[in-house]
């Protein structure tokens, strides 16, 4: 998460959508950089509205706006998937070395997913809360240049991205049968991804 008092916006770090890039990039620049723990630095917005926002309004930021990144859902998943699968990854319970896309997949629409399928969800990391707090800027993590143009215009910076955290490269196929349940059990995730900025 970083957060830029003086624009009053706060980036929200969705897990698998480049945020570590931009991460590394703005940090010298932001006002606050949460790295850590993992939950905090991927504080998703019910997180954020419960712990960040009252202290921000308590010194002012009251008019804070949040931005956040989504990415289509089968390539969210595919990232998720690939992540899982580097070397030293092997052996360890959440690991997809010996498990096809499509069984990741299927692990991941089941009531409890098992270890290597359970990896959120990016609909609930930004699902709006009872009290009206939302995300104010959606992009979509296909659109890299409309991100950039804005976070460039917003926080008056140049910004020069270096790939960070990246998932192994591979050719993943996810079998029709497989995608139509997905969608018809996750409407929500593609939903968002639709309502993101183009």
């Amino acid at each position: 998460m970083l957060v830029f008092w003086k624009e009053k916006i706060v980036f929200l770090s969705v897990p698998k959508t480049g945020t570590t890039a931009y991460q590394a990039a703005l940090a010298p620049r932001a006002t606050m950089v949460v790295t850590d723990p993992p939950e905090l630095k991927h504080a998703p917005l019910y997180r954020y509205n419960r712990f960040f926002r009252p202290m921000f309004d308590k010194v002012g930021g009251a008019d804070m706006e949040t931005l956040a990144v989504v990415r289509e859902p089968i390539s969210w998943l595919g990232s998720w998937y690939r992540y899982r699968r580097r070397p030293f990854m092997e052996g360890r319970p959440n690991a997809t070395h010996n498990v096809s896309f499509d069984a990741f997949v299927e692990g991941y629409l089941q009531g409890k997913p098992p270890g290597f399928a359970n990896v959120g969800s990016q609909a609930k990391f930004l699902e709006p809360r009872p009290n009206g707090t939302a995300v104010t800027h959606l992009f979509r993590y296909e659109d890299q240049p409309e991100l950039r143009r804005f976070l460039e215009d917003r926080l008056n910076v140049t910004l020069e991205l270096t790939q960070e955290n990246v998932s192994p490269q591979m050719s993943l196929d996810l079998s029709p049968e497989i995608e139509r349940r997905l969608r018809r059990k996750r409407p929500e995730e593609f939903a968002l991804w639709e309502s993101a900025a183009r």
